[in-house]
């Protein structure tokens, strides 16, 4: 099955940046499809980006789109969030997951089969 780790995670003034790394047990760009979600206290996960087999395309939610950066490198398999301009709304526990195949529909934690442990983001203003 596949392992996934996440880090970068931290604390960080209100318009810096940080950069998360997901690092997975195998190669995953021609066989999952790897998304970013996130959760704050008291509320529900949520879909931050995603990005699909062999590189098809690559989605960022409305909330953080211009800021976040989803990107991967293929022989480190490794899978990046790079988050600039944050907001304290963009306080939250970061997971990578991961699902098997070219999966096109919403961006719901239901639909993916392989999670990380999450890394803390804490933005403060």
């Amino acid at each position: 099955q596949l392992q996934l780790v996440e880090s970068g995670g931290g604390s960080v003034q209100a318009g810096g940046s940080l950069r998360l790394s997901c690092v997975a047990s195998e190669y995953t760009y021609s066989a999952y499809t790897m998304a970013w979600f996130r959760q704050a206290p008291g509320k529900e996960r949520e879909g931050v980006a995603s990005l699909r087999p062999n590189g098809t395309s690559k989605y960022t939610a409305d909330s953080v789109r211009g800021r976040f950066t989803v990107s991967q490198d293929n022989a480190k398999n490794t899978i990046y969030l790079q988050m600039n301009n944050l907001k304290p709304d963009d306080t939250a526990m970061y997971y990578c997951a991961g699902r098997l195949g070219l999966y096109y529909g919403l961006l719901a934690p239901s639909m993916f089969s392989y999670w990380g442990q999450g890394t803390q983001v804490t933005v403060s203003s």
